[in-house]
This record gives C-alpha cells, structure tokens and sequence, in this order.
C-alpha cells in the first residue's frame, strides 16, 4: 500500500489510500490576496499567525506555505521571506508544513530551515524544472507534488496529463526517488468552462492508482472557478474525487460545508475508526448550524501521536476558463 510520510517536528502524518484525507491548508498563500502580499512584503505577520492557527484549529492536516508577494525579481525577493514565514509558522502549529513555490532557490531555502519531512510543491514534466527539483527532493529526502503539464502547457486530454504524471514518475525513479514519495496532481480544471472536467479528473484518478499506486492531490477549488455557491459545488465534489482515489488536497479548512464533506467521506470510506472524529467535531450538532472549529486534525488516526492554495498550476488552470 503507497504511504507517503510527512512530517513536522513533533508529527507524523501518512498520507494514503487507506489513511482519512489529507487536508492541506491553503490560506497562507498572497496570490490574490493584495492584503496579505502587502503585509508580507512590510513585515507584518498577523494574517499568517491569524490563518495558521485558525487552520489547525478547524481541522488541516498539513499547510502550505507560499511567499510569493511579486513577480518582480522573485529569485531575491522570495527565499528570504518564504524562510521567516515558514518559521513563524511552524513556531505557531505542529503541523506538517508544504513548502509552496516556484523559485528554485525559494524551495532550497525553506528545505534547509523547515523541520521534519515537508512536501515540496511542486514540480512539473518540464526538463528545466525536473532537473532543478527533483535533486532537490533527493538531497533532503521529501516528497514532492508532480503537477501533470509540461513545456506543452495544460492538455485537455487526460490521457496525455497522465502521461505528463508517468514521465515524472519515472524520473524522479532515476534519480532514486521512491514512487510512494511522488504525490500528483492530475489537474482539475473549471467544470464551468469545462463540462466534463469531473469526469476527467475521477478517470484520471483512477488511473493514478491502479496504474501508477501514486497518492495525489489537488488544488480543490479550482473546480468551482467562475460559478456562484462556489463551496457547494465543492463540498459535493470531495466525497467524489476521494470515492475515485484522491488522497488529500489544498483546500481551504475553515470552510465547515467543505470539512463536513471530508469528515463524512472518511467515515463512510471507513478512515474514520469508530467514527471518533466525527462523533468528537459533532456530538454537539444542532439541526441548522454548521460545527464550530475543532481543534482536532482531520488526518488523525494516521498520526503517529494518536496510534495542508496553487499558485502557477492554478493560475494556468483558471486560465483555460
């Protein structure tokens, strides 16, 4: 059984067919959010803390954390403060932290500080990029999310985005890195441009795990992009993809209709034993109301104790739209 390992300092998570789903949270992430780029980039943390701790109090399993404020000069702008960020946040939660970002330098310089196993997010089928990345993942022993698009862009056949997933795959088996420690992202485009794009990704998914036996990911709300209720269309789509074979996504926790899908599709996969998350998150339900934050992981029967926004990949994708 493919069991991709992460971990913090403190914690170890499991990420896998037969673990809950692995909840990555997004929010500390400024790509569209002018607020919080701002904040960044003037020194000022508070919405990072703020979105740490209200993450992992509603749930995450893992965050990611992604410092890219500007497009202007990233290479010196980023590694610096993708650095402080990742120590702010793992000083405030005992998560497993996903390292975010498209700055070669950015993701070797949050490996050299970040404690325990983090996931690096991410690398794609293109040449300059696997040759960049993946020694990396080697170097410092961690997994890393492959999205499935290459030097060709994004393919609107699935079967070529699998393809895209098998060549990094095999890849990053050259350079002895064990397929258990490559997480893909299969791509979920906008089902409002798309109109077979949850079909798509649910064969895709499939795929991945009867051909490949690869865990995955994605970037969850991108299924939703450009339609209203967008956290309907969500929530409905989380017990699918998890249903086809999907092992965690970036998504955001503190959303209670999205974790209520994901707790649901955990008990009813049977990840949930003896329904104890549910039964801990709901015992105090009211017919009407959402549950309040809890400050328990979703992913918790595979933590070791107890017996984690995209930014390139999704702009791509909300560009097909």
């Amino acid at each position: 059984m493919t069991r991709t390992i992460v971990a913090s300092a403190t914690r170890e998570i499991v990420i896998g067919f037969d673990q809950p789903f692995c909840v990555i949270g997004e929010r500390i992430n400024p790509t569209g959010r002018k607020k919080l780029a701002a904040e960044m980039q003037a020194g000022n943390f508070d919405t990072v803390i703020k979105d740490a701790l209200e993450q992992a109090a509603c749930g995450a399993t893992m965050l990611d954390v992604n410092a890219g404020v500007t497009s202007v000069d990233p290479n010196a702008t980023e590694p610096g403060l993708l650095v402080q960020t990742l120590e702010i946040v793992q000083g405030l939660v005992d998560l497993p932290l996903s390292i975010d970002s498209s700055v070669t330098a950015a993701i070797e310089a949050g490996l050299r500080v970040a404690k325990g196993r983090p996931l690096v997010n991410s690398v794609t089928g293109e040449e300059e990029k696997l040759e960049a990345i993946l020694p990396l993942v080697k170097k410092y022993n961690v997994p890393v999310v492959a999205i499935s698009n290459d030097e060709t862009g994004i393919s609107m056949d699935p079967d070529v985005r699998f393809a895209v997933a098998k060549k990094i795959v095999e890849r990053a088996m050259d350079y002895g890195i064990k397929p258990e420690d490559v997480v893909v992202d299969p791509l979920v485009m906008p089902i409002g441009a798309l109109g077979d794009a949850g079909r798509q990704v649910f064969a895709l998914l499939r795929r991945l795990r009867e051909e490949l036996k690869v865990n995955t990911t994605c970037g969850l709300s991108n299924i939703s992009f450009g339609l209203p209720h967008r956290h309907g269309i969500n929530a409905g789509f989380i017990p699918m993809v998890i249903g086809a074979g999907m092992t965690s996504a970036i998504m955001n926790p503190v959303r209670p209709q999205e974790m209520e899908a994901v707790r649901a599709a955990n008990v009813l996969n049977g990840t949930d034993r003896d329904c104890m998350t549910w039964i801990k998150t709901y015992k105090d339900f009211k017919p009407g109301e959402h549950a309040a934050p809890a400050p328990v992981a979703v992913n918790a029967p595979g933590d070791s104790a107890a017996g984690g926004r995209r930014r390139g990949g999704r702009e791509a994708r909300r560009a097909v739209g």
